[in-house]
């Protein structure tokens, strides 16, 4: 299924390794927080029953708590990466999963993204994409920001790829991704403009949903 849903669903008996005292402390106070009951959480998503109570054992296994802070998504991410500096473009995923913005992903803000990445229609899955690529929320994707997802995407894997590739290839991808979408030359892209873009260029789509193959 992909690397972070792979991890976090896999059934194992066994605690992660290399917890201190400091861990076993921090989890004892951190406040647990349970799902929504199974049966809205269903009628919100793409999943079965049975699916998200799959899920939530996985979930649980990897994140006692009931919720994954950033150091630990990028923990279990770089488990899948380790040829690769997989740290930004985790870091940009999990900003993705937490639309609160509370630096913490809870089960429900896992499952509702999980099922439209899985599941979703192709608008859905095309508009998650977007608020990846949209770094500072603000609507719009703007150079920069496609910038640095492609360079992340590169970093964690384009650097041991081989032949190497050259150090201005994320550029150049960008440039050729602005030139398709940016329709009106005002420098920034749209969630409709990305949309249409990606609808209409199957090789753009393919590049542009980038988390299908790198989760």
């Amino acid at each position: 299924m992909g690397a972070v849903v792979g991890t976090l669903t896999m059934q194992t008996k066994q605690r992660r390794p290399s917890r201190d005292k400091a861990d076993d402390e921090l989890e004892m106070t951190t406040v647990c927080h349970r799902p929504e009951g199974l049966e809205q959480l269903e009628a919100q998503t793409n999943f079965t029953k049975q699916e998200l109570q799959i899920l939530y054992r996985g979930f649980k296994n990897e994140c006692p708590s009931g919720m994954v802070n950033e150091e630990t998504f990028k923990h279990i991410y770089a488990q899948f990466f380790p040829h690769g500096d997989a740290s930004m473009y985790a870091h940009y995923l999990f900003n993705a999963f937490d639309t609160t913005n509370n630096g913490s992903i809870k089960f429900k803000d896992f499952v509702t993204g999980l099922s439209i990445l899985l599941r979703g229609t192709l608008r859905e899955k095309l508009e998650w994409t977007f608020h990846l690529y949209d770094i500072n929320r603000d609507g719009y994707i703007n150079r920069e920001e496609m910038t640095e997802i492609v360079r992340a995407i590169y970093d964690m894997m384009g650097k041991y790829t081989y032949p190497a590739l050259k150090g201005d290839v994320p550029q150049q991808h960008v440039d050729a991704f602005f030139q398709k979408m940016d329709k009106n030359k005002d420098g920034v892209v749209t969630l409709e403009e990305f949309v249409i873009a990606c609808q209409e260029d199957e090789t753009m789509m393919r590049s542009m949903q980038l988390f299908e193959n790198v989760m």
